[in-house]
Formats: structure tokens, C-alpha cells, sequence
């Protein structure tokens, strides 16, 4: 293959938002087009917490996508009074379940308020029995900029309570949070591409930038430092989540802006140009996907995408969803999509 040109094998969102509704028909095709299959995201309204709604939100998915090949692996909305037998009758149709502190992010009202090991002890210690992964969104309600660094005495309580559990720390954005990785072995981590290429000074360092705003929110130069040495290194704990959270342009451009950045139809060209800089292609396909493979054991589809260094000019808006570096230019396209 020409230098010019990337392959990526089965690439894998380890956290993406679909929606629903009309956001959900208008981005759903755009976001699958580049990956094998994403670990979906439960947030919606109301949430996805039920054997019935996860079944009716995947074909909706699954006509949103129309012929596109994707496998969307599917979540729950955490709920403490899930036991075992509920969650044996759907183990088929469940990647993981998301744990959200209520009213910390999007759509979380419904979350956790409380950390009660032994409240959550009968769900938890289910789904250790029938190796459900456990997701978790890691905000305190603190000072906003430490609310992610004060989360982690809570992923090493959970972590020491429930050594046989898998505990994912989703899109993490701080050094703490990479230092956690190495205290247990059942704590894992996905990280955005945003928070690998942004810090707060992109968000409110000059003019506010809304379409770089989301929770967690994008933090220190030494937290991004942090972040790019385990993914350029395709840590064997970290994998790649893009966190694409779709909002309409009027929603993000507006007082009270909605948090979450669209980053899905160019994640790929973005982490290609970033691992090519840091002299890390040679760990790109690990990151993508070969890590999330291992420690979700999922089997995707096959899909290669082809990569190659022409400059793709990023649209200003799909579907009225303004995308990160809306309208600038990046260094990769991506040529070829195949399947099988």
C-alpha cells in the first residue's frame, strides 16, 4: 500500500449517540458509514432501561442505517434494582450497561444520586456473574474542571468491591484518570478524539467556541499530554469512543449550550493525521479497534477503510449538526470503504 494511503481494519466506536427521532434518520448513516459497529449510548428521553425499549431502539437503528453494514452494540441505562434474571433475559441482545450520575450530563436525570456500594451491590455483583461490562460517565457535581479527578475514589471503590466486574471509565480527559489504569486490572478507559486534540483554551481561551463545549469538559495541556501518550501507544486498556454527541445547530449556538461535540464522519481522518504526526500508525489499529475487540470480546463485521493523504474539506454542517473543525481543512479523506 502506497505511504500515502492508511488501512484500517473493522474500526470500532467504543461510545457514540445516535438519538432518536428525526436526529436519529438524519445523522445514523453518516455515523455507522466509517465503523464496523459503536457501542451505543442509552441517554435518551425517556432512557433506555427496559428489555422492550432496547429491542425497539435497535431496529430503529437499524432502519436508520438502512443497508449500511454496522453492528450497533447495545446498552442499558443503569438501573440499582436490576437482578439476575432480568439481565439473563437479555444477555443476547446486550453489549453493557451505562451508569450515569444523575443530572451530570445529557439526559442523565434519571442517573445515580449515590454511590452506596451496597446499594448497588445486587445489580453490580449480576452483572460480574454474567461478565456485562459496566460503563460509567465519571463526574462528581464539584467544581466543574475537577469533577472528573474526584470521580476516581469512586471507580477505586467500585473497582475494589467488584474485582470481577469490568469497569470501562468513558471518554476520560484528565492524567488521574490514566493513573487509575494502572492501580486495577478490571478499570478500562475509552478516550475521544476531541479531548486528544483540544484543551479548555479551544473552548474559552478567546471567542467562546460551542461546538467544542461538552462534558466532561476539555481540560489542562498536561490532562491532553496524558491522554495522547496512552492512545498513541494503544495502551492495551484504552480504546477508542468518539463520544459524538449530535445537537442541532440552533441547540449549541444558543445561551444554555447543549454539551457534546460531533466528531463521528471524520474521527477516523482526524486520528489518522494525529497518529501519522506522533510517528504512532503502527498503533492506530489497536487503538481503533483490536484493544476493543479483546476487552469487550466482540466479533465485528468486516469493513476496511481506506485512508489517504488528500486534503478533505470538512463540511459546515450535516444535516444541521455542526461537526468539529466545521469548514477547515484536514490532512486525510478517506478513499475507500469494503466490506467482507
Amino acid at each position: 500500500m502506497p505511504s500515502t494511503t492508511v488501512r484500517l481494519d473493522a474500526p470500532l466506536d467504543m461510545h457514540l449517540h445516535l438519538r432518536d427521532g428525526e436526529m436519529l434518520e438524519n445523522i445514523a448513516k453518516g455515523s455507522a458509514q466509517t465503523f464496523s459497529g459503536a457501542v451505543i449510548m442509552p441517554n435518551l428521553v425517556p432512557p433506555v432501561s427496559s428489555k422492550e425499549e432496547l429491542i425497539a431502539y435497535k431496529n430503529r437503528i437499524a432502519k436508520a442505517i438502512g443497508e449500511t453494514p454496522f453492528t450497533p452494540y447495545m446498552t442499558l441505562f443503569f438501573k440499582p434494582d436490576y437482578d439476575q434474571k432480568f439481565l439473563e433475559s437479555l444477555r443476547e441482545e446486550l453489549t453493557a450497561i451505562k451508569l450515569y450520575p444523575a443530572g451530570i450530563t445529557t439526559n442523565s436525570e434519571g442517573g445515580v444520586s449515590g454511590f452506596d456500594i451496597e446499594e448497588l451491590r445486587p445489580a453490580l455483583e449480576a452483572m460480574s456473574t454474567l461478565d456485562i461490562p459496566l460503563c460509567i460517565h465519571g463526574e462528581t457535581n464539584g467544581f466543574v474542571m475537577d469533577r472528573e479527578a474526584e470521580f476516581v475514589s469512586i471507580y477505586e471503590k467500585l473497582a475494589t468491591a467488584f474485582p470481577d466486574l469490568k469497569i470501562i471509565m468513558e471518554h476520560i480527559t484528565t492524567k488521574e484518570s490514566v493513573d487509575a489504569l494502572e492501580k486495577f486490572d478490571n478499570l478500562y478507559a475509552t478516550i475521544t478524539v476531541h479531548h486528544l486534540l483540544i484543551t479548555l483554551d479551544d473552548v474559552a481561551g478567546g471567542m467562546l467556541q460551542p461546538h467544542l463545549f461538552c462534558k466532561p469538559i476539555a481540560k489542562r495541556p498536561e490532562d491532553r499530554a496524558a491522554l495522547q501518550k496512552v492512545a498513541l501507544a494503544a495502551h492495551p486498556k484504552v480504546m477508542f469512543g468518539s463520544d459524538s454527541a449530535p445537537h442541532p445547530k440552533h441547540a449549541k449556538e444558543a445561551c444554555g449550550c447543549a454539551a457534546g461535540v460531533f466528531t463521528a464522519p471524520i474521527a477516523l481522518q482526524l486520528l489518522t493525521e494525529l497518529f501519522e504526526k506522533n510517528n504512532a500508525l503502527d498503533k492506530l489499529q489497536a487503538f481503533i479497534s483490536g484493544n476493543a475487540q479483546r476487552i469487550y470480546g466482540v466479533h465485528p463485521i468486516a469493513k476496511q477503510v481506506i485512508l489517504e493523504k488528500k486534503p478533505f474539506n470538512v463540511p459546515a454542517d450535516y444535516h444541521g449538526v455542526v461537526p468539529l473543525y466545521a469548514g477547515e481543512t484536514l490532512a486525510y479523506s478517506i478513499r475507500e470503504i469494503t466490506h467482507g
